[in-house]
């Protein structure tokens, strides 16, 4: 497929917008006469365009649901398929000066975002923190206005590792019965914990830069977000049940107590269709997610956005679905 011309469209997750960015250089450079434009409208809007038929490809931080599966199927005129190509930890950034190793356990963690913790001198931080010196100070929680899978991956876990707390329906969008400030994608959730001391919020690592972020609580130890770390909870991941042939959604142990594993972390899907009638963007497709999935790309994501490489049995898997697209 050296000879491969033509645009290929996706959109979607805004959380892997920089591994795209890298993915689309890499590609670009090995098929010059091939335009790839992807939107990071975020993982809600991706499904939707994926499975209404108007792109050929989307990015979802949460798998296609059996009613998304459906409508893709019907807009493929075949079955879709959820591949897991990119594993990044999602980090909980925090603005409180003079506090640099913030430590929250899971139950402490779903109490802030639940409202029930609202002080940053709180009992329950201080029993996380003991060596830290806490200023009274309200805490400002800031989640998604938009749907999200970076919030759906995040309620999922706080449902698992604290459900005594945080009893609300796993969701992309935001519980509507809390307050918090509401930030729209990735951008303005980090726009908001900037402009503000107490706000604390969640987001893509890759996306977190610089910013000081919590180590969460996993079993007996505070784990900090690393690429390893986010690999080690996606490899003791099994995959989810009740799915399609070829897919590849994984039910992700959220509520581990492993050791070095960190378990808030978001598996972004690339979504495509397992025929295309069009031989042309069949061709685009199985190129780019094979290009995506090999070594050189997962190292472009790896060095563009500080995610996880998939593992090699991963990849191998990948690559057999890729083979059997059917086009044309």
């Amino acid at each position: 497929m050296a000879d491969l011309s033509g645009t290929l469209n996706g959109a979607g997750a805004s959380s892997q917008e920089a591994a795209v960015q890298a993915w689309i250089a890499g590609f670009q450079s090995q098929y010059p006469d091939v335009t790839v434009n992807y939107a990071p409208e975020g993982s809600g809007a991706g499904r939707e365009q994926f499975t209404s038929g108007a792109v050929p490809f989307a990015g979802t931080d949460a798998a296609l649901d059996e009613e998304e599966m459906a409508a893709a199927e019907e807009a493929c005129g075949a079955p879709a398929v959820n591949l897991p190509l990119y594993i990044d930890p999602i980090a909980v950034p925090y603005n409180l000066p003079g506090v640099d190793n913030l430590q929250l356990g899971p139950e402490t963690l779903a109490g802030i975002f639940n409202e029930d913790i609202t002080n940053w001198n709180d009992p329950a931080i201080a029993e996380d923190n003991p060596e830290a010196e806490l200023p009274d100070l309200q805490i400002t929680p800031v989640h998604r206005s938009d749907e999200s899978g970076t919030t759906e991956n995040f309620v999922e876990y706080l449902a698992a590792a604290a459900p005594d707390v945080w009893t609300h329906e796993v969701s992309g969008d935001w519980p509507s019965g809390l307050t918090g400030e509401a930030g729209a994608q990735t951008p303005g959730v980090l726009q908001a914990v900037d402009a503000a001391e107490g706000t604390i919020g969640y987001t893509s690592a890759a996306a977190a830069g610089d910013r000081t972020t919590a180590a969460i609580g996993v079993g007996e130890e505070f784990v900090e977000y690393s690429a390893e770390a986010a690999a080690a909870v996606v490899e003791n991941s099994p995959l989810a049940e009740g799915r399609a042939e070829n897919d590849l959604a994984l039910e992700l142990a959220r509520d581990t107590t492993e050791s070095g594993n960190y378990p808030i972390v978001l598996v972004s899907y690339t979504v495509v269709c397992t025929a295309y009638s069009d031989a042309a963007t069949g061709d685009l497709v199985k190129a780019w997610v094979g290009y995506v999935a090999s070594d050189e790309g997962q190292q472009a994501a790896a060095d563009a956005a500080g995610s996880a490489p998939i593992s090699p049995d991963m990849q191998s898997q990948v690559q057999g679905i890729v083979d059997s697209i059917q086009v044309g």
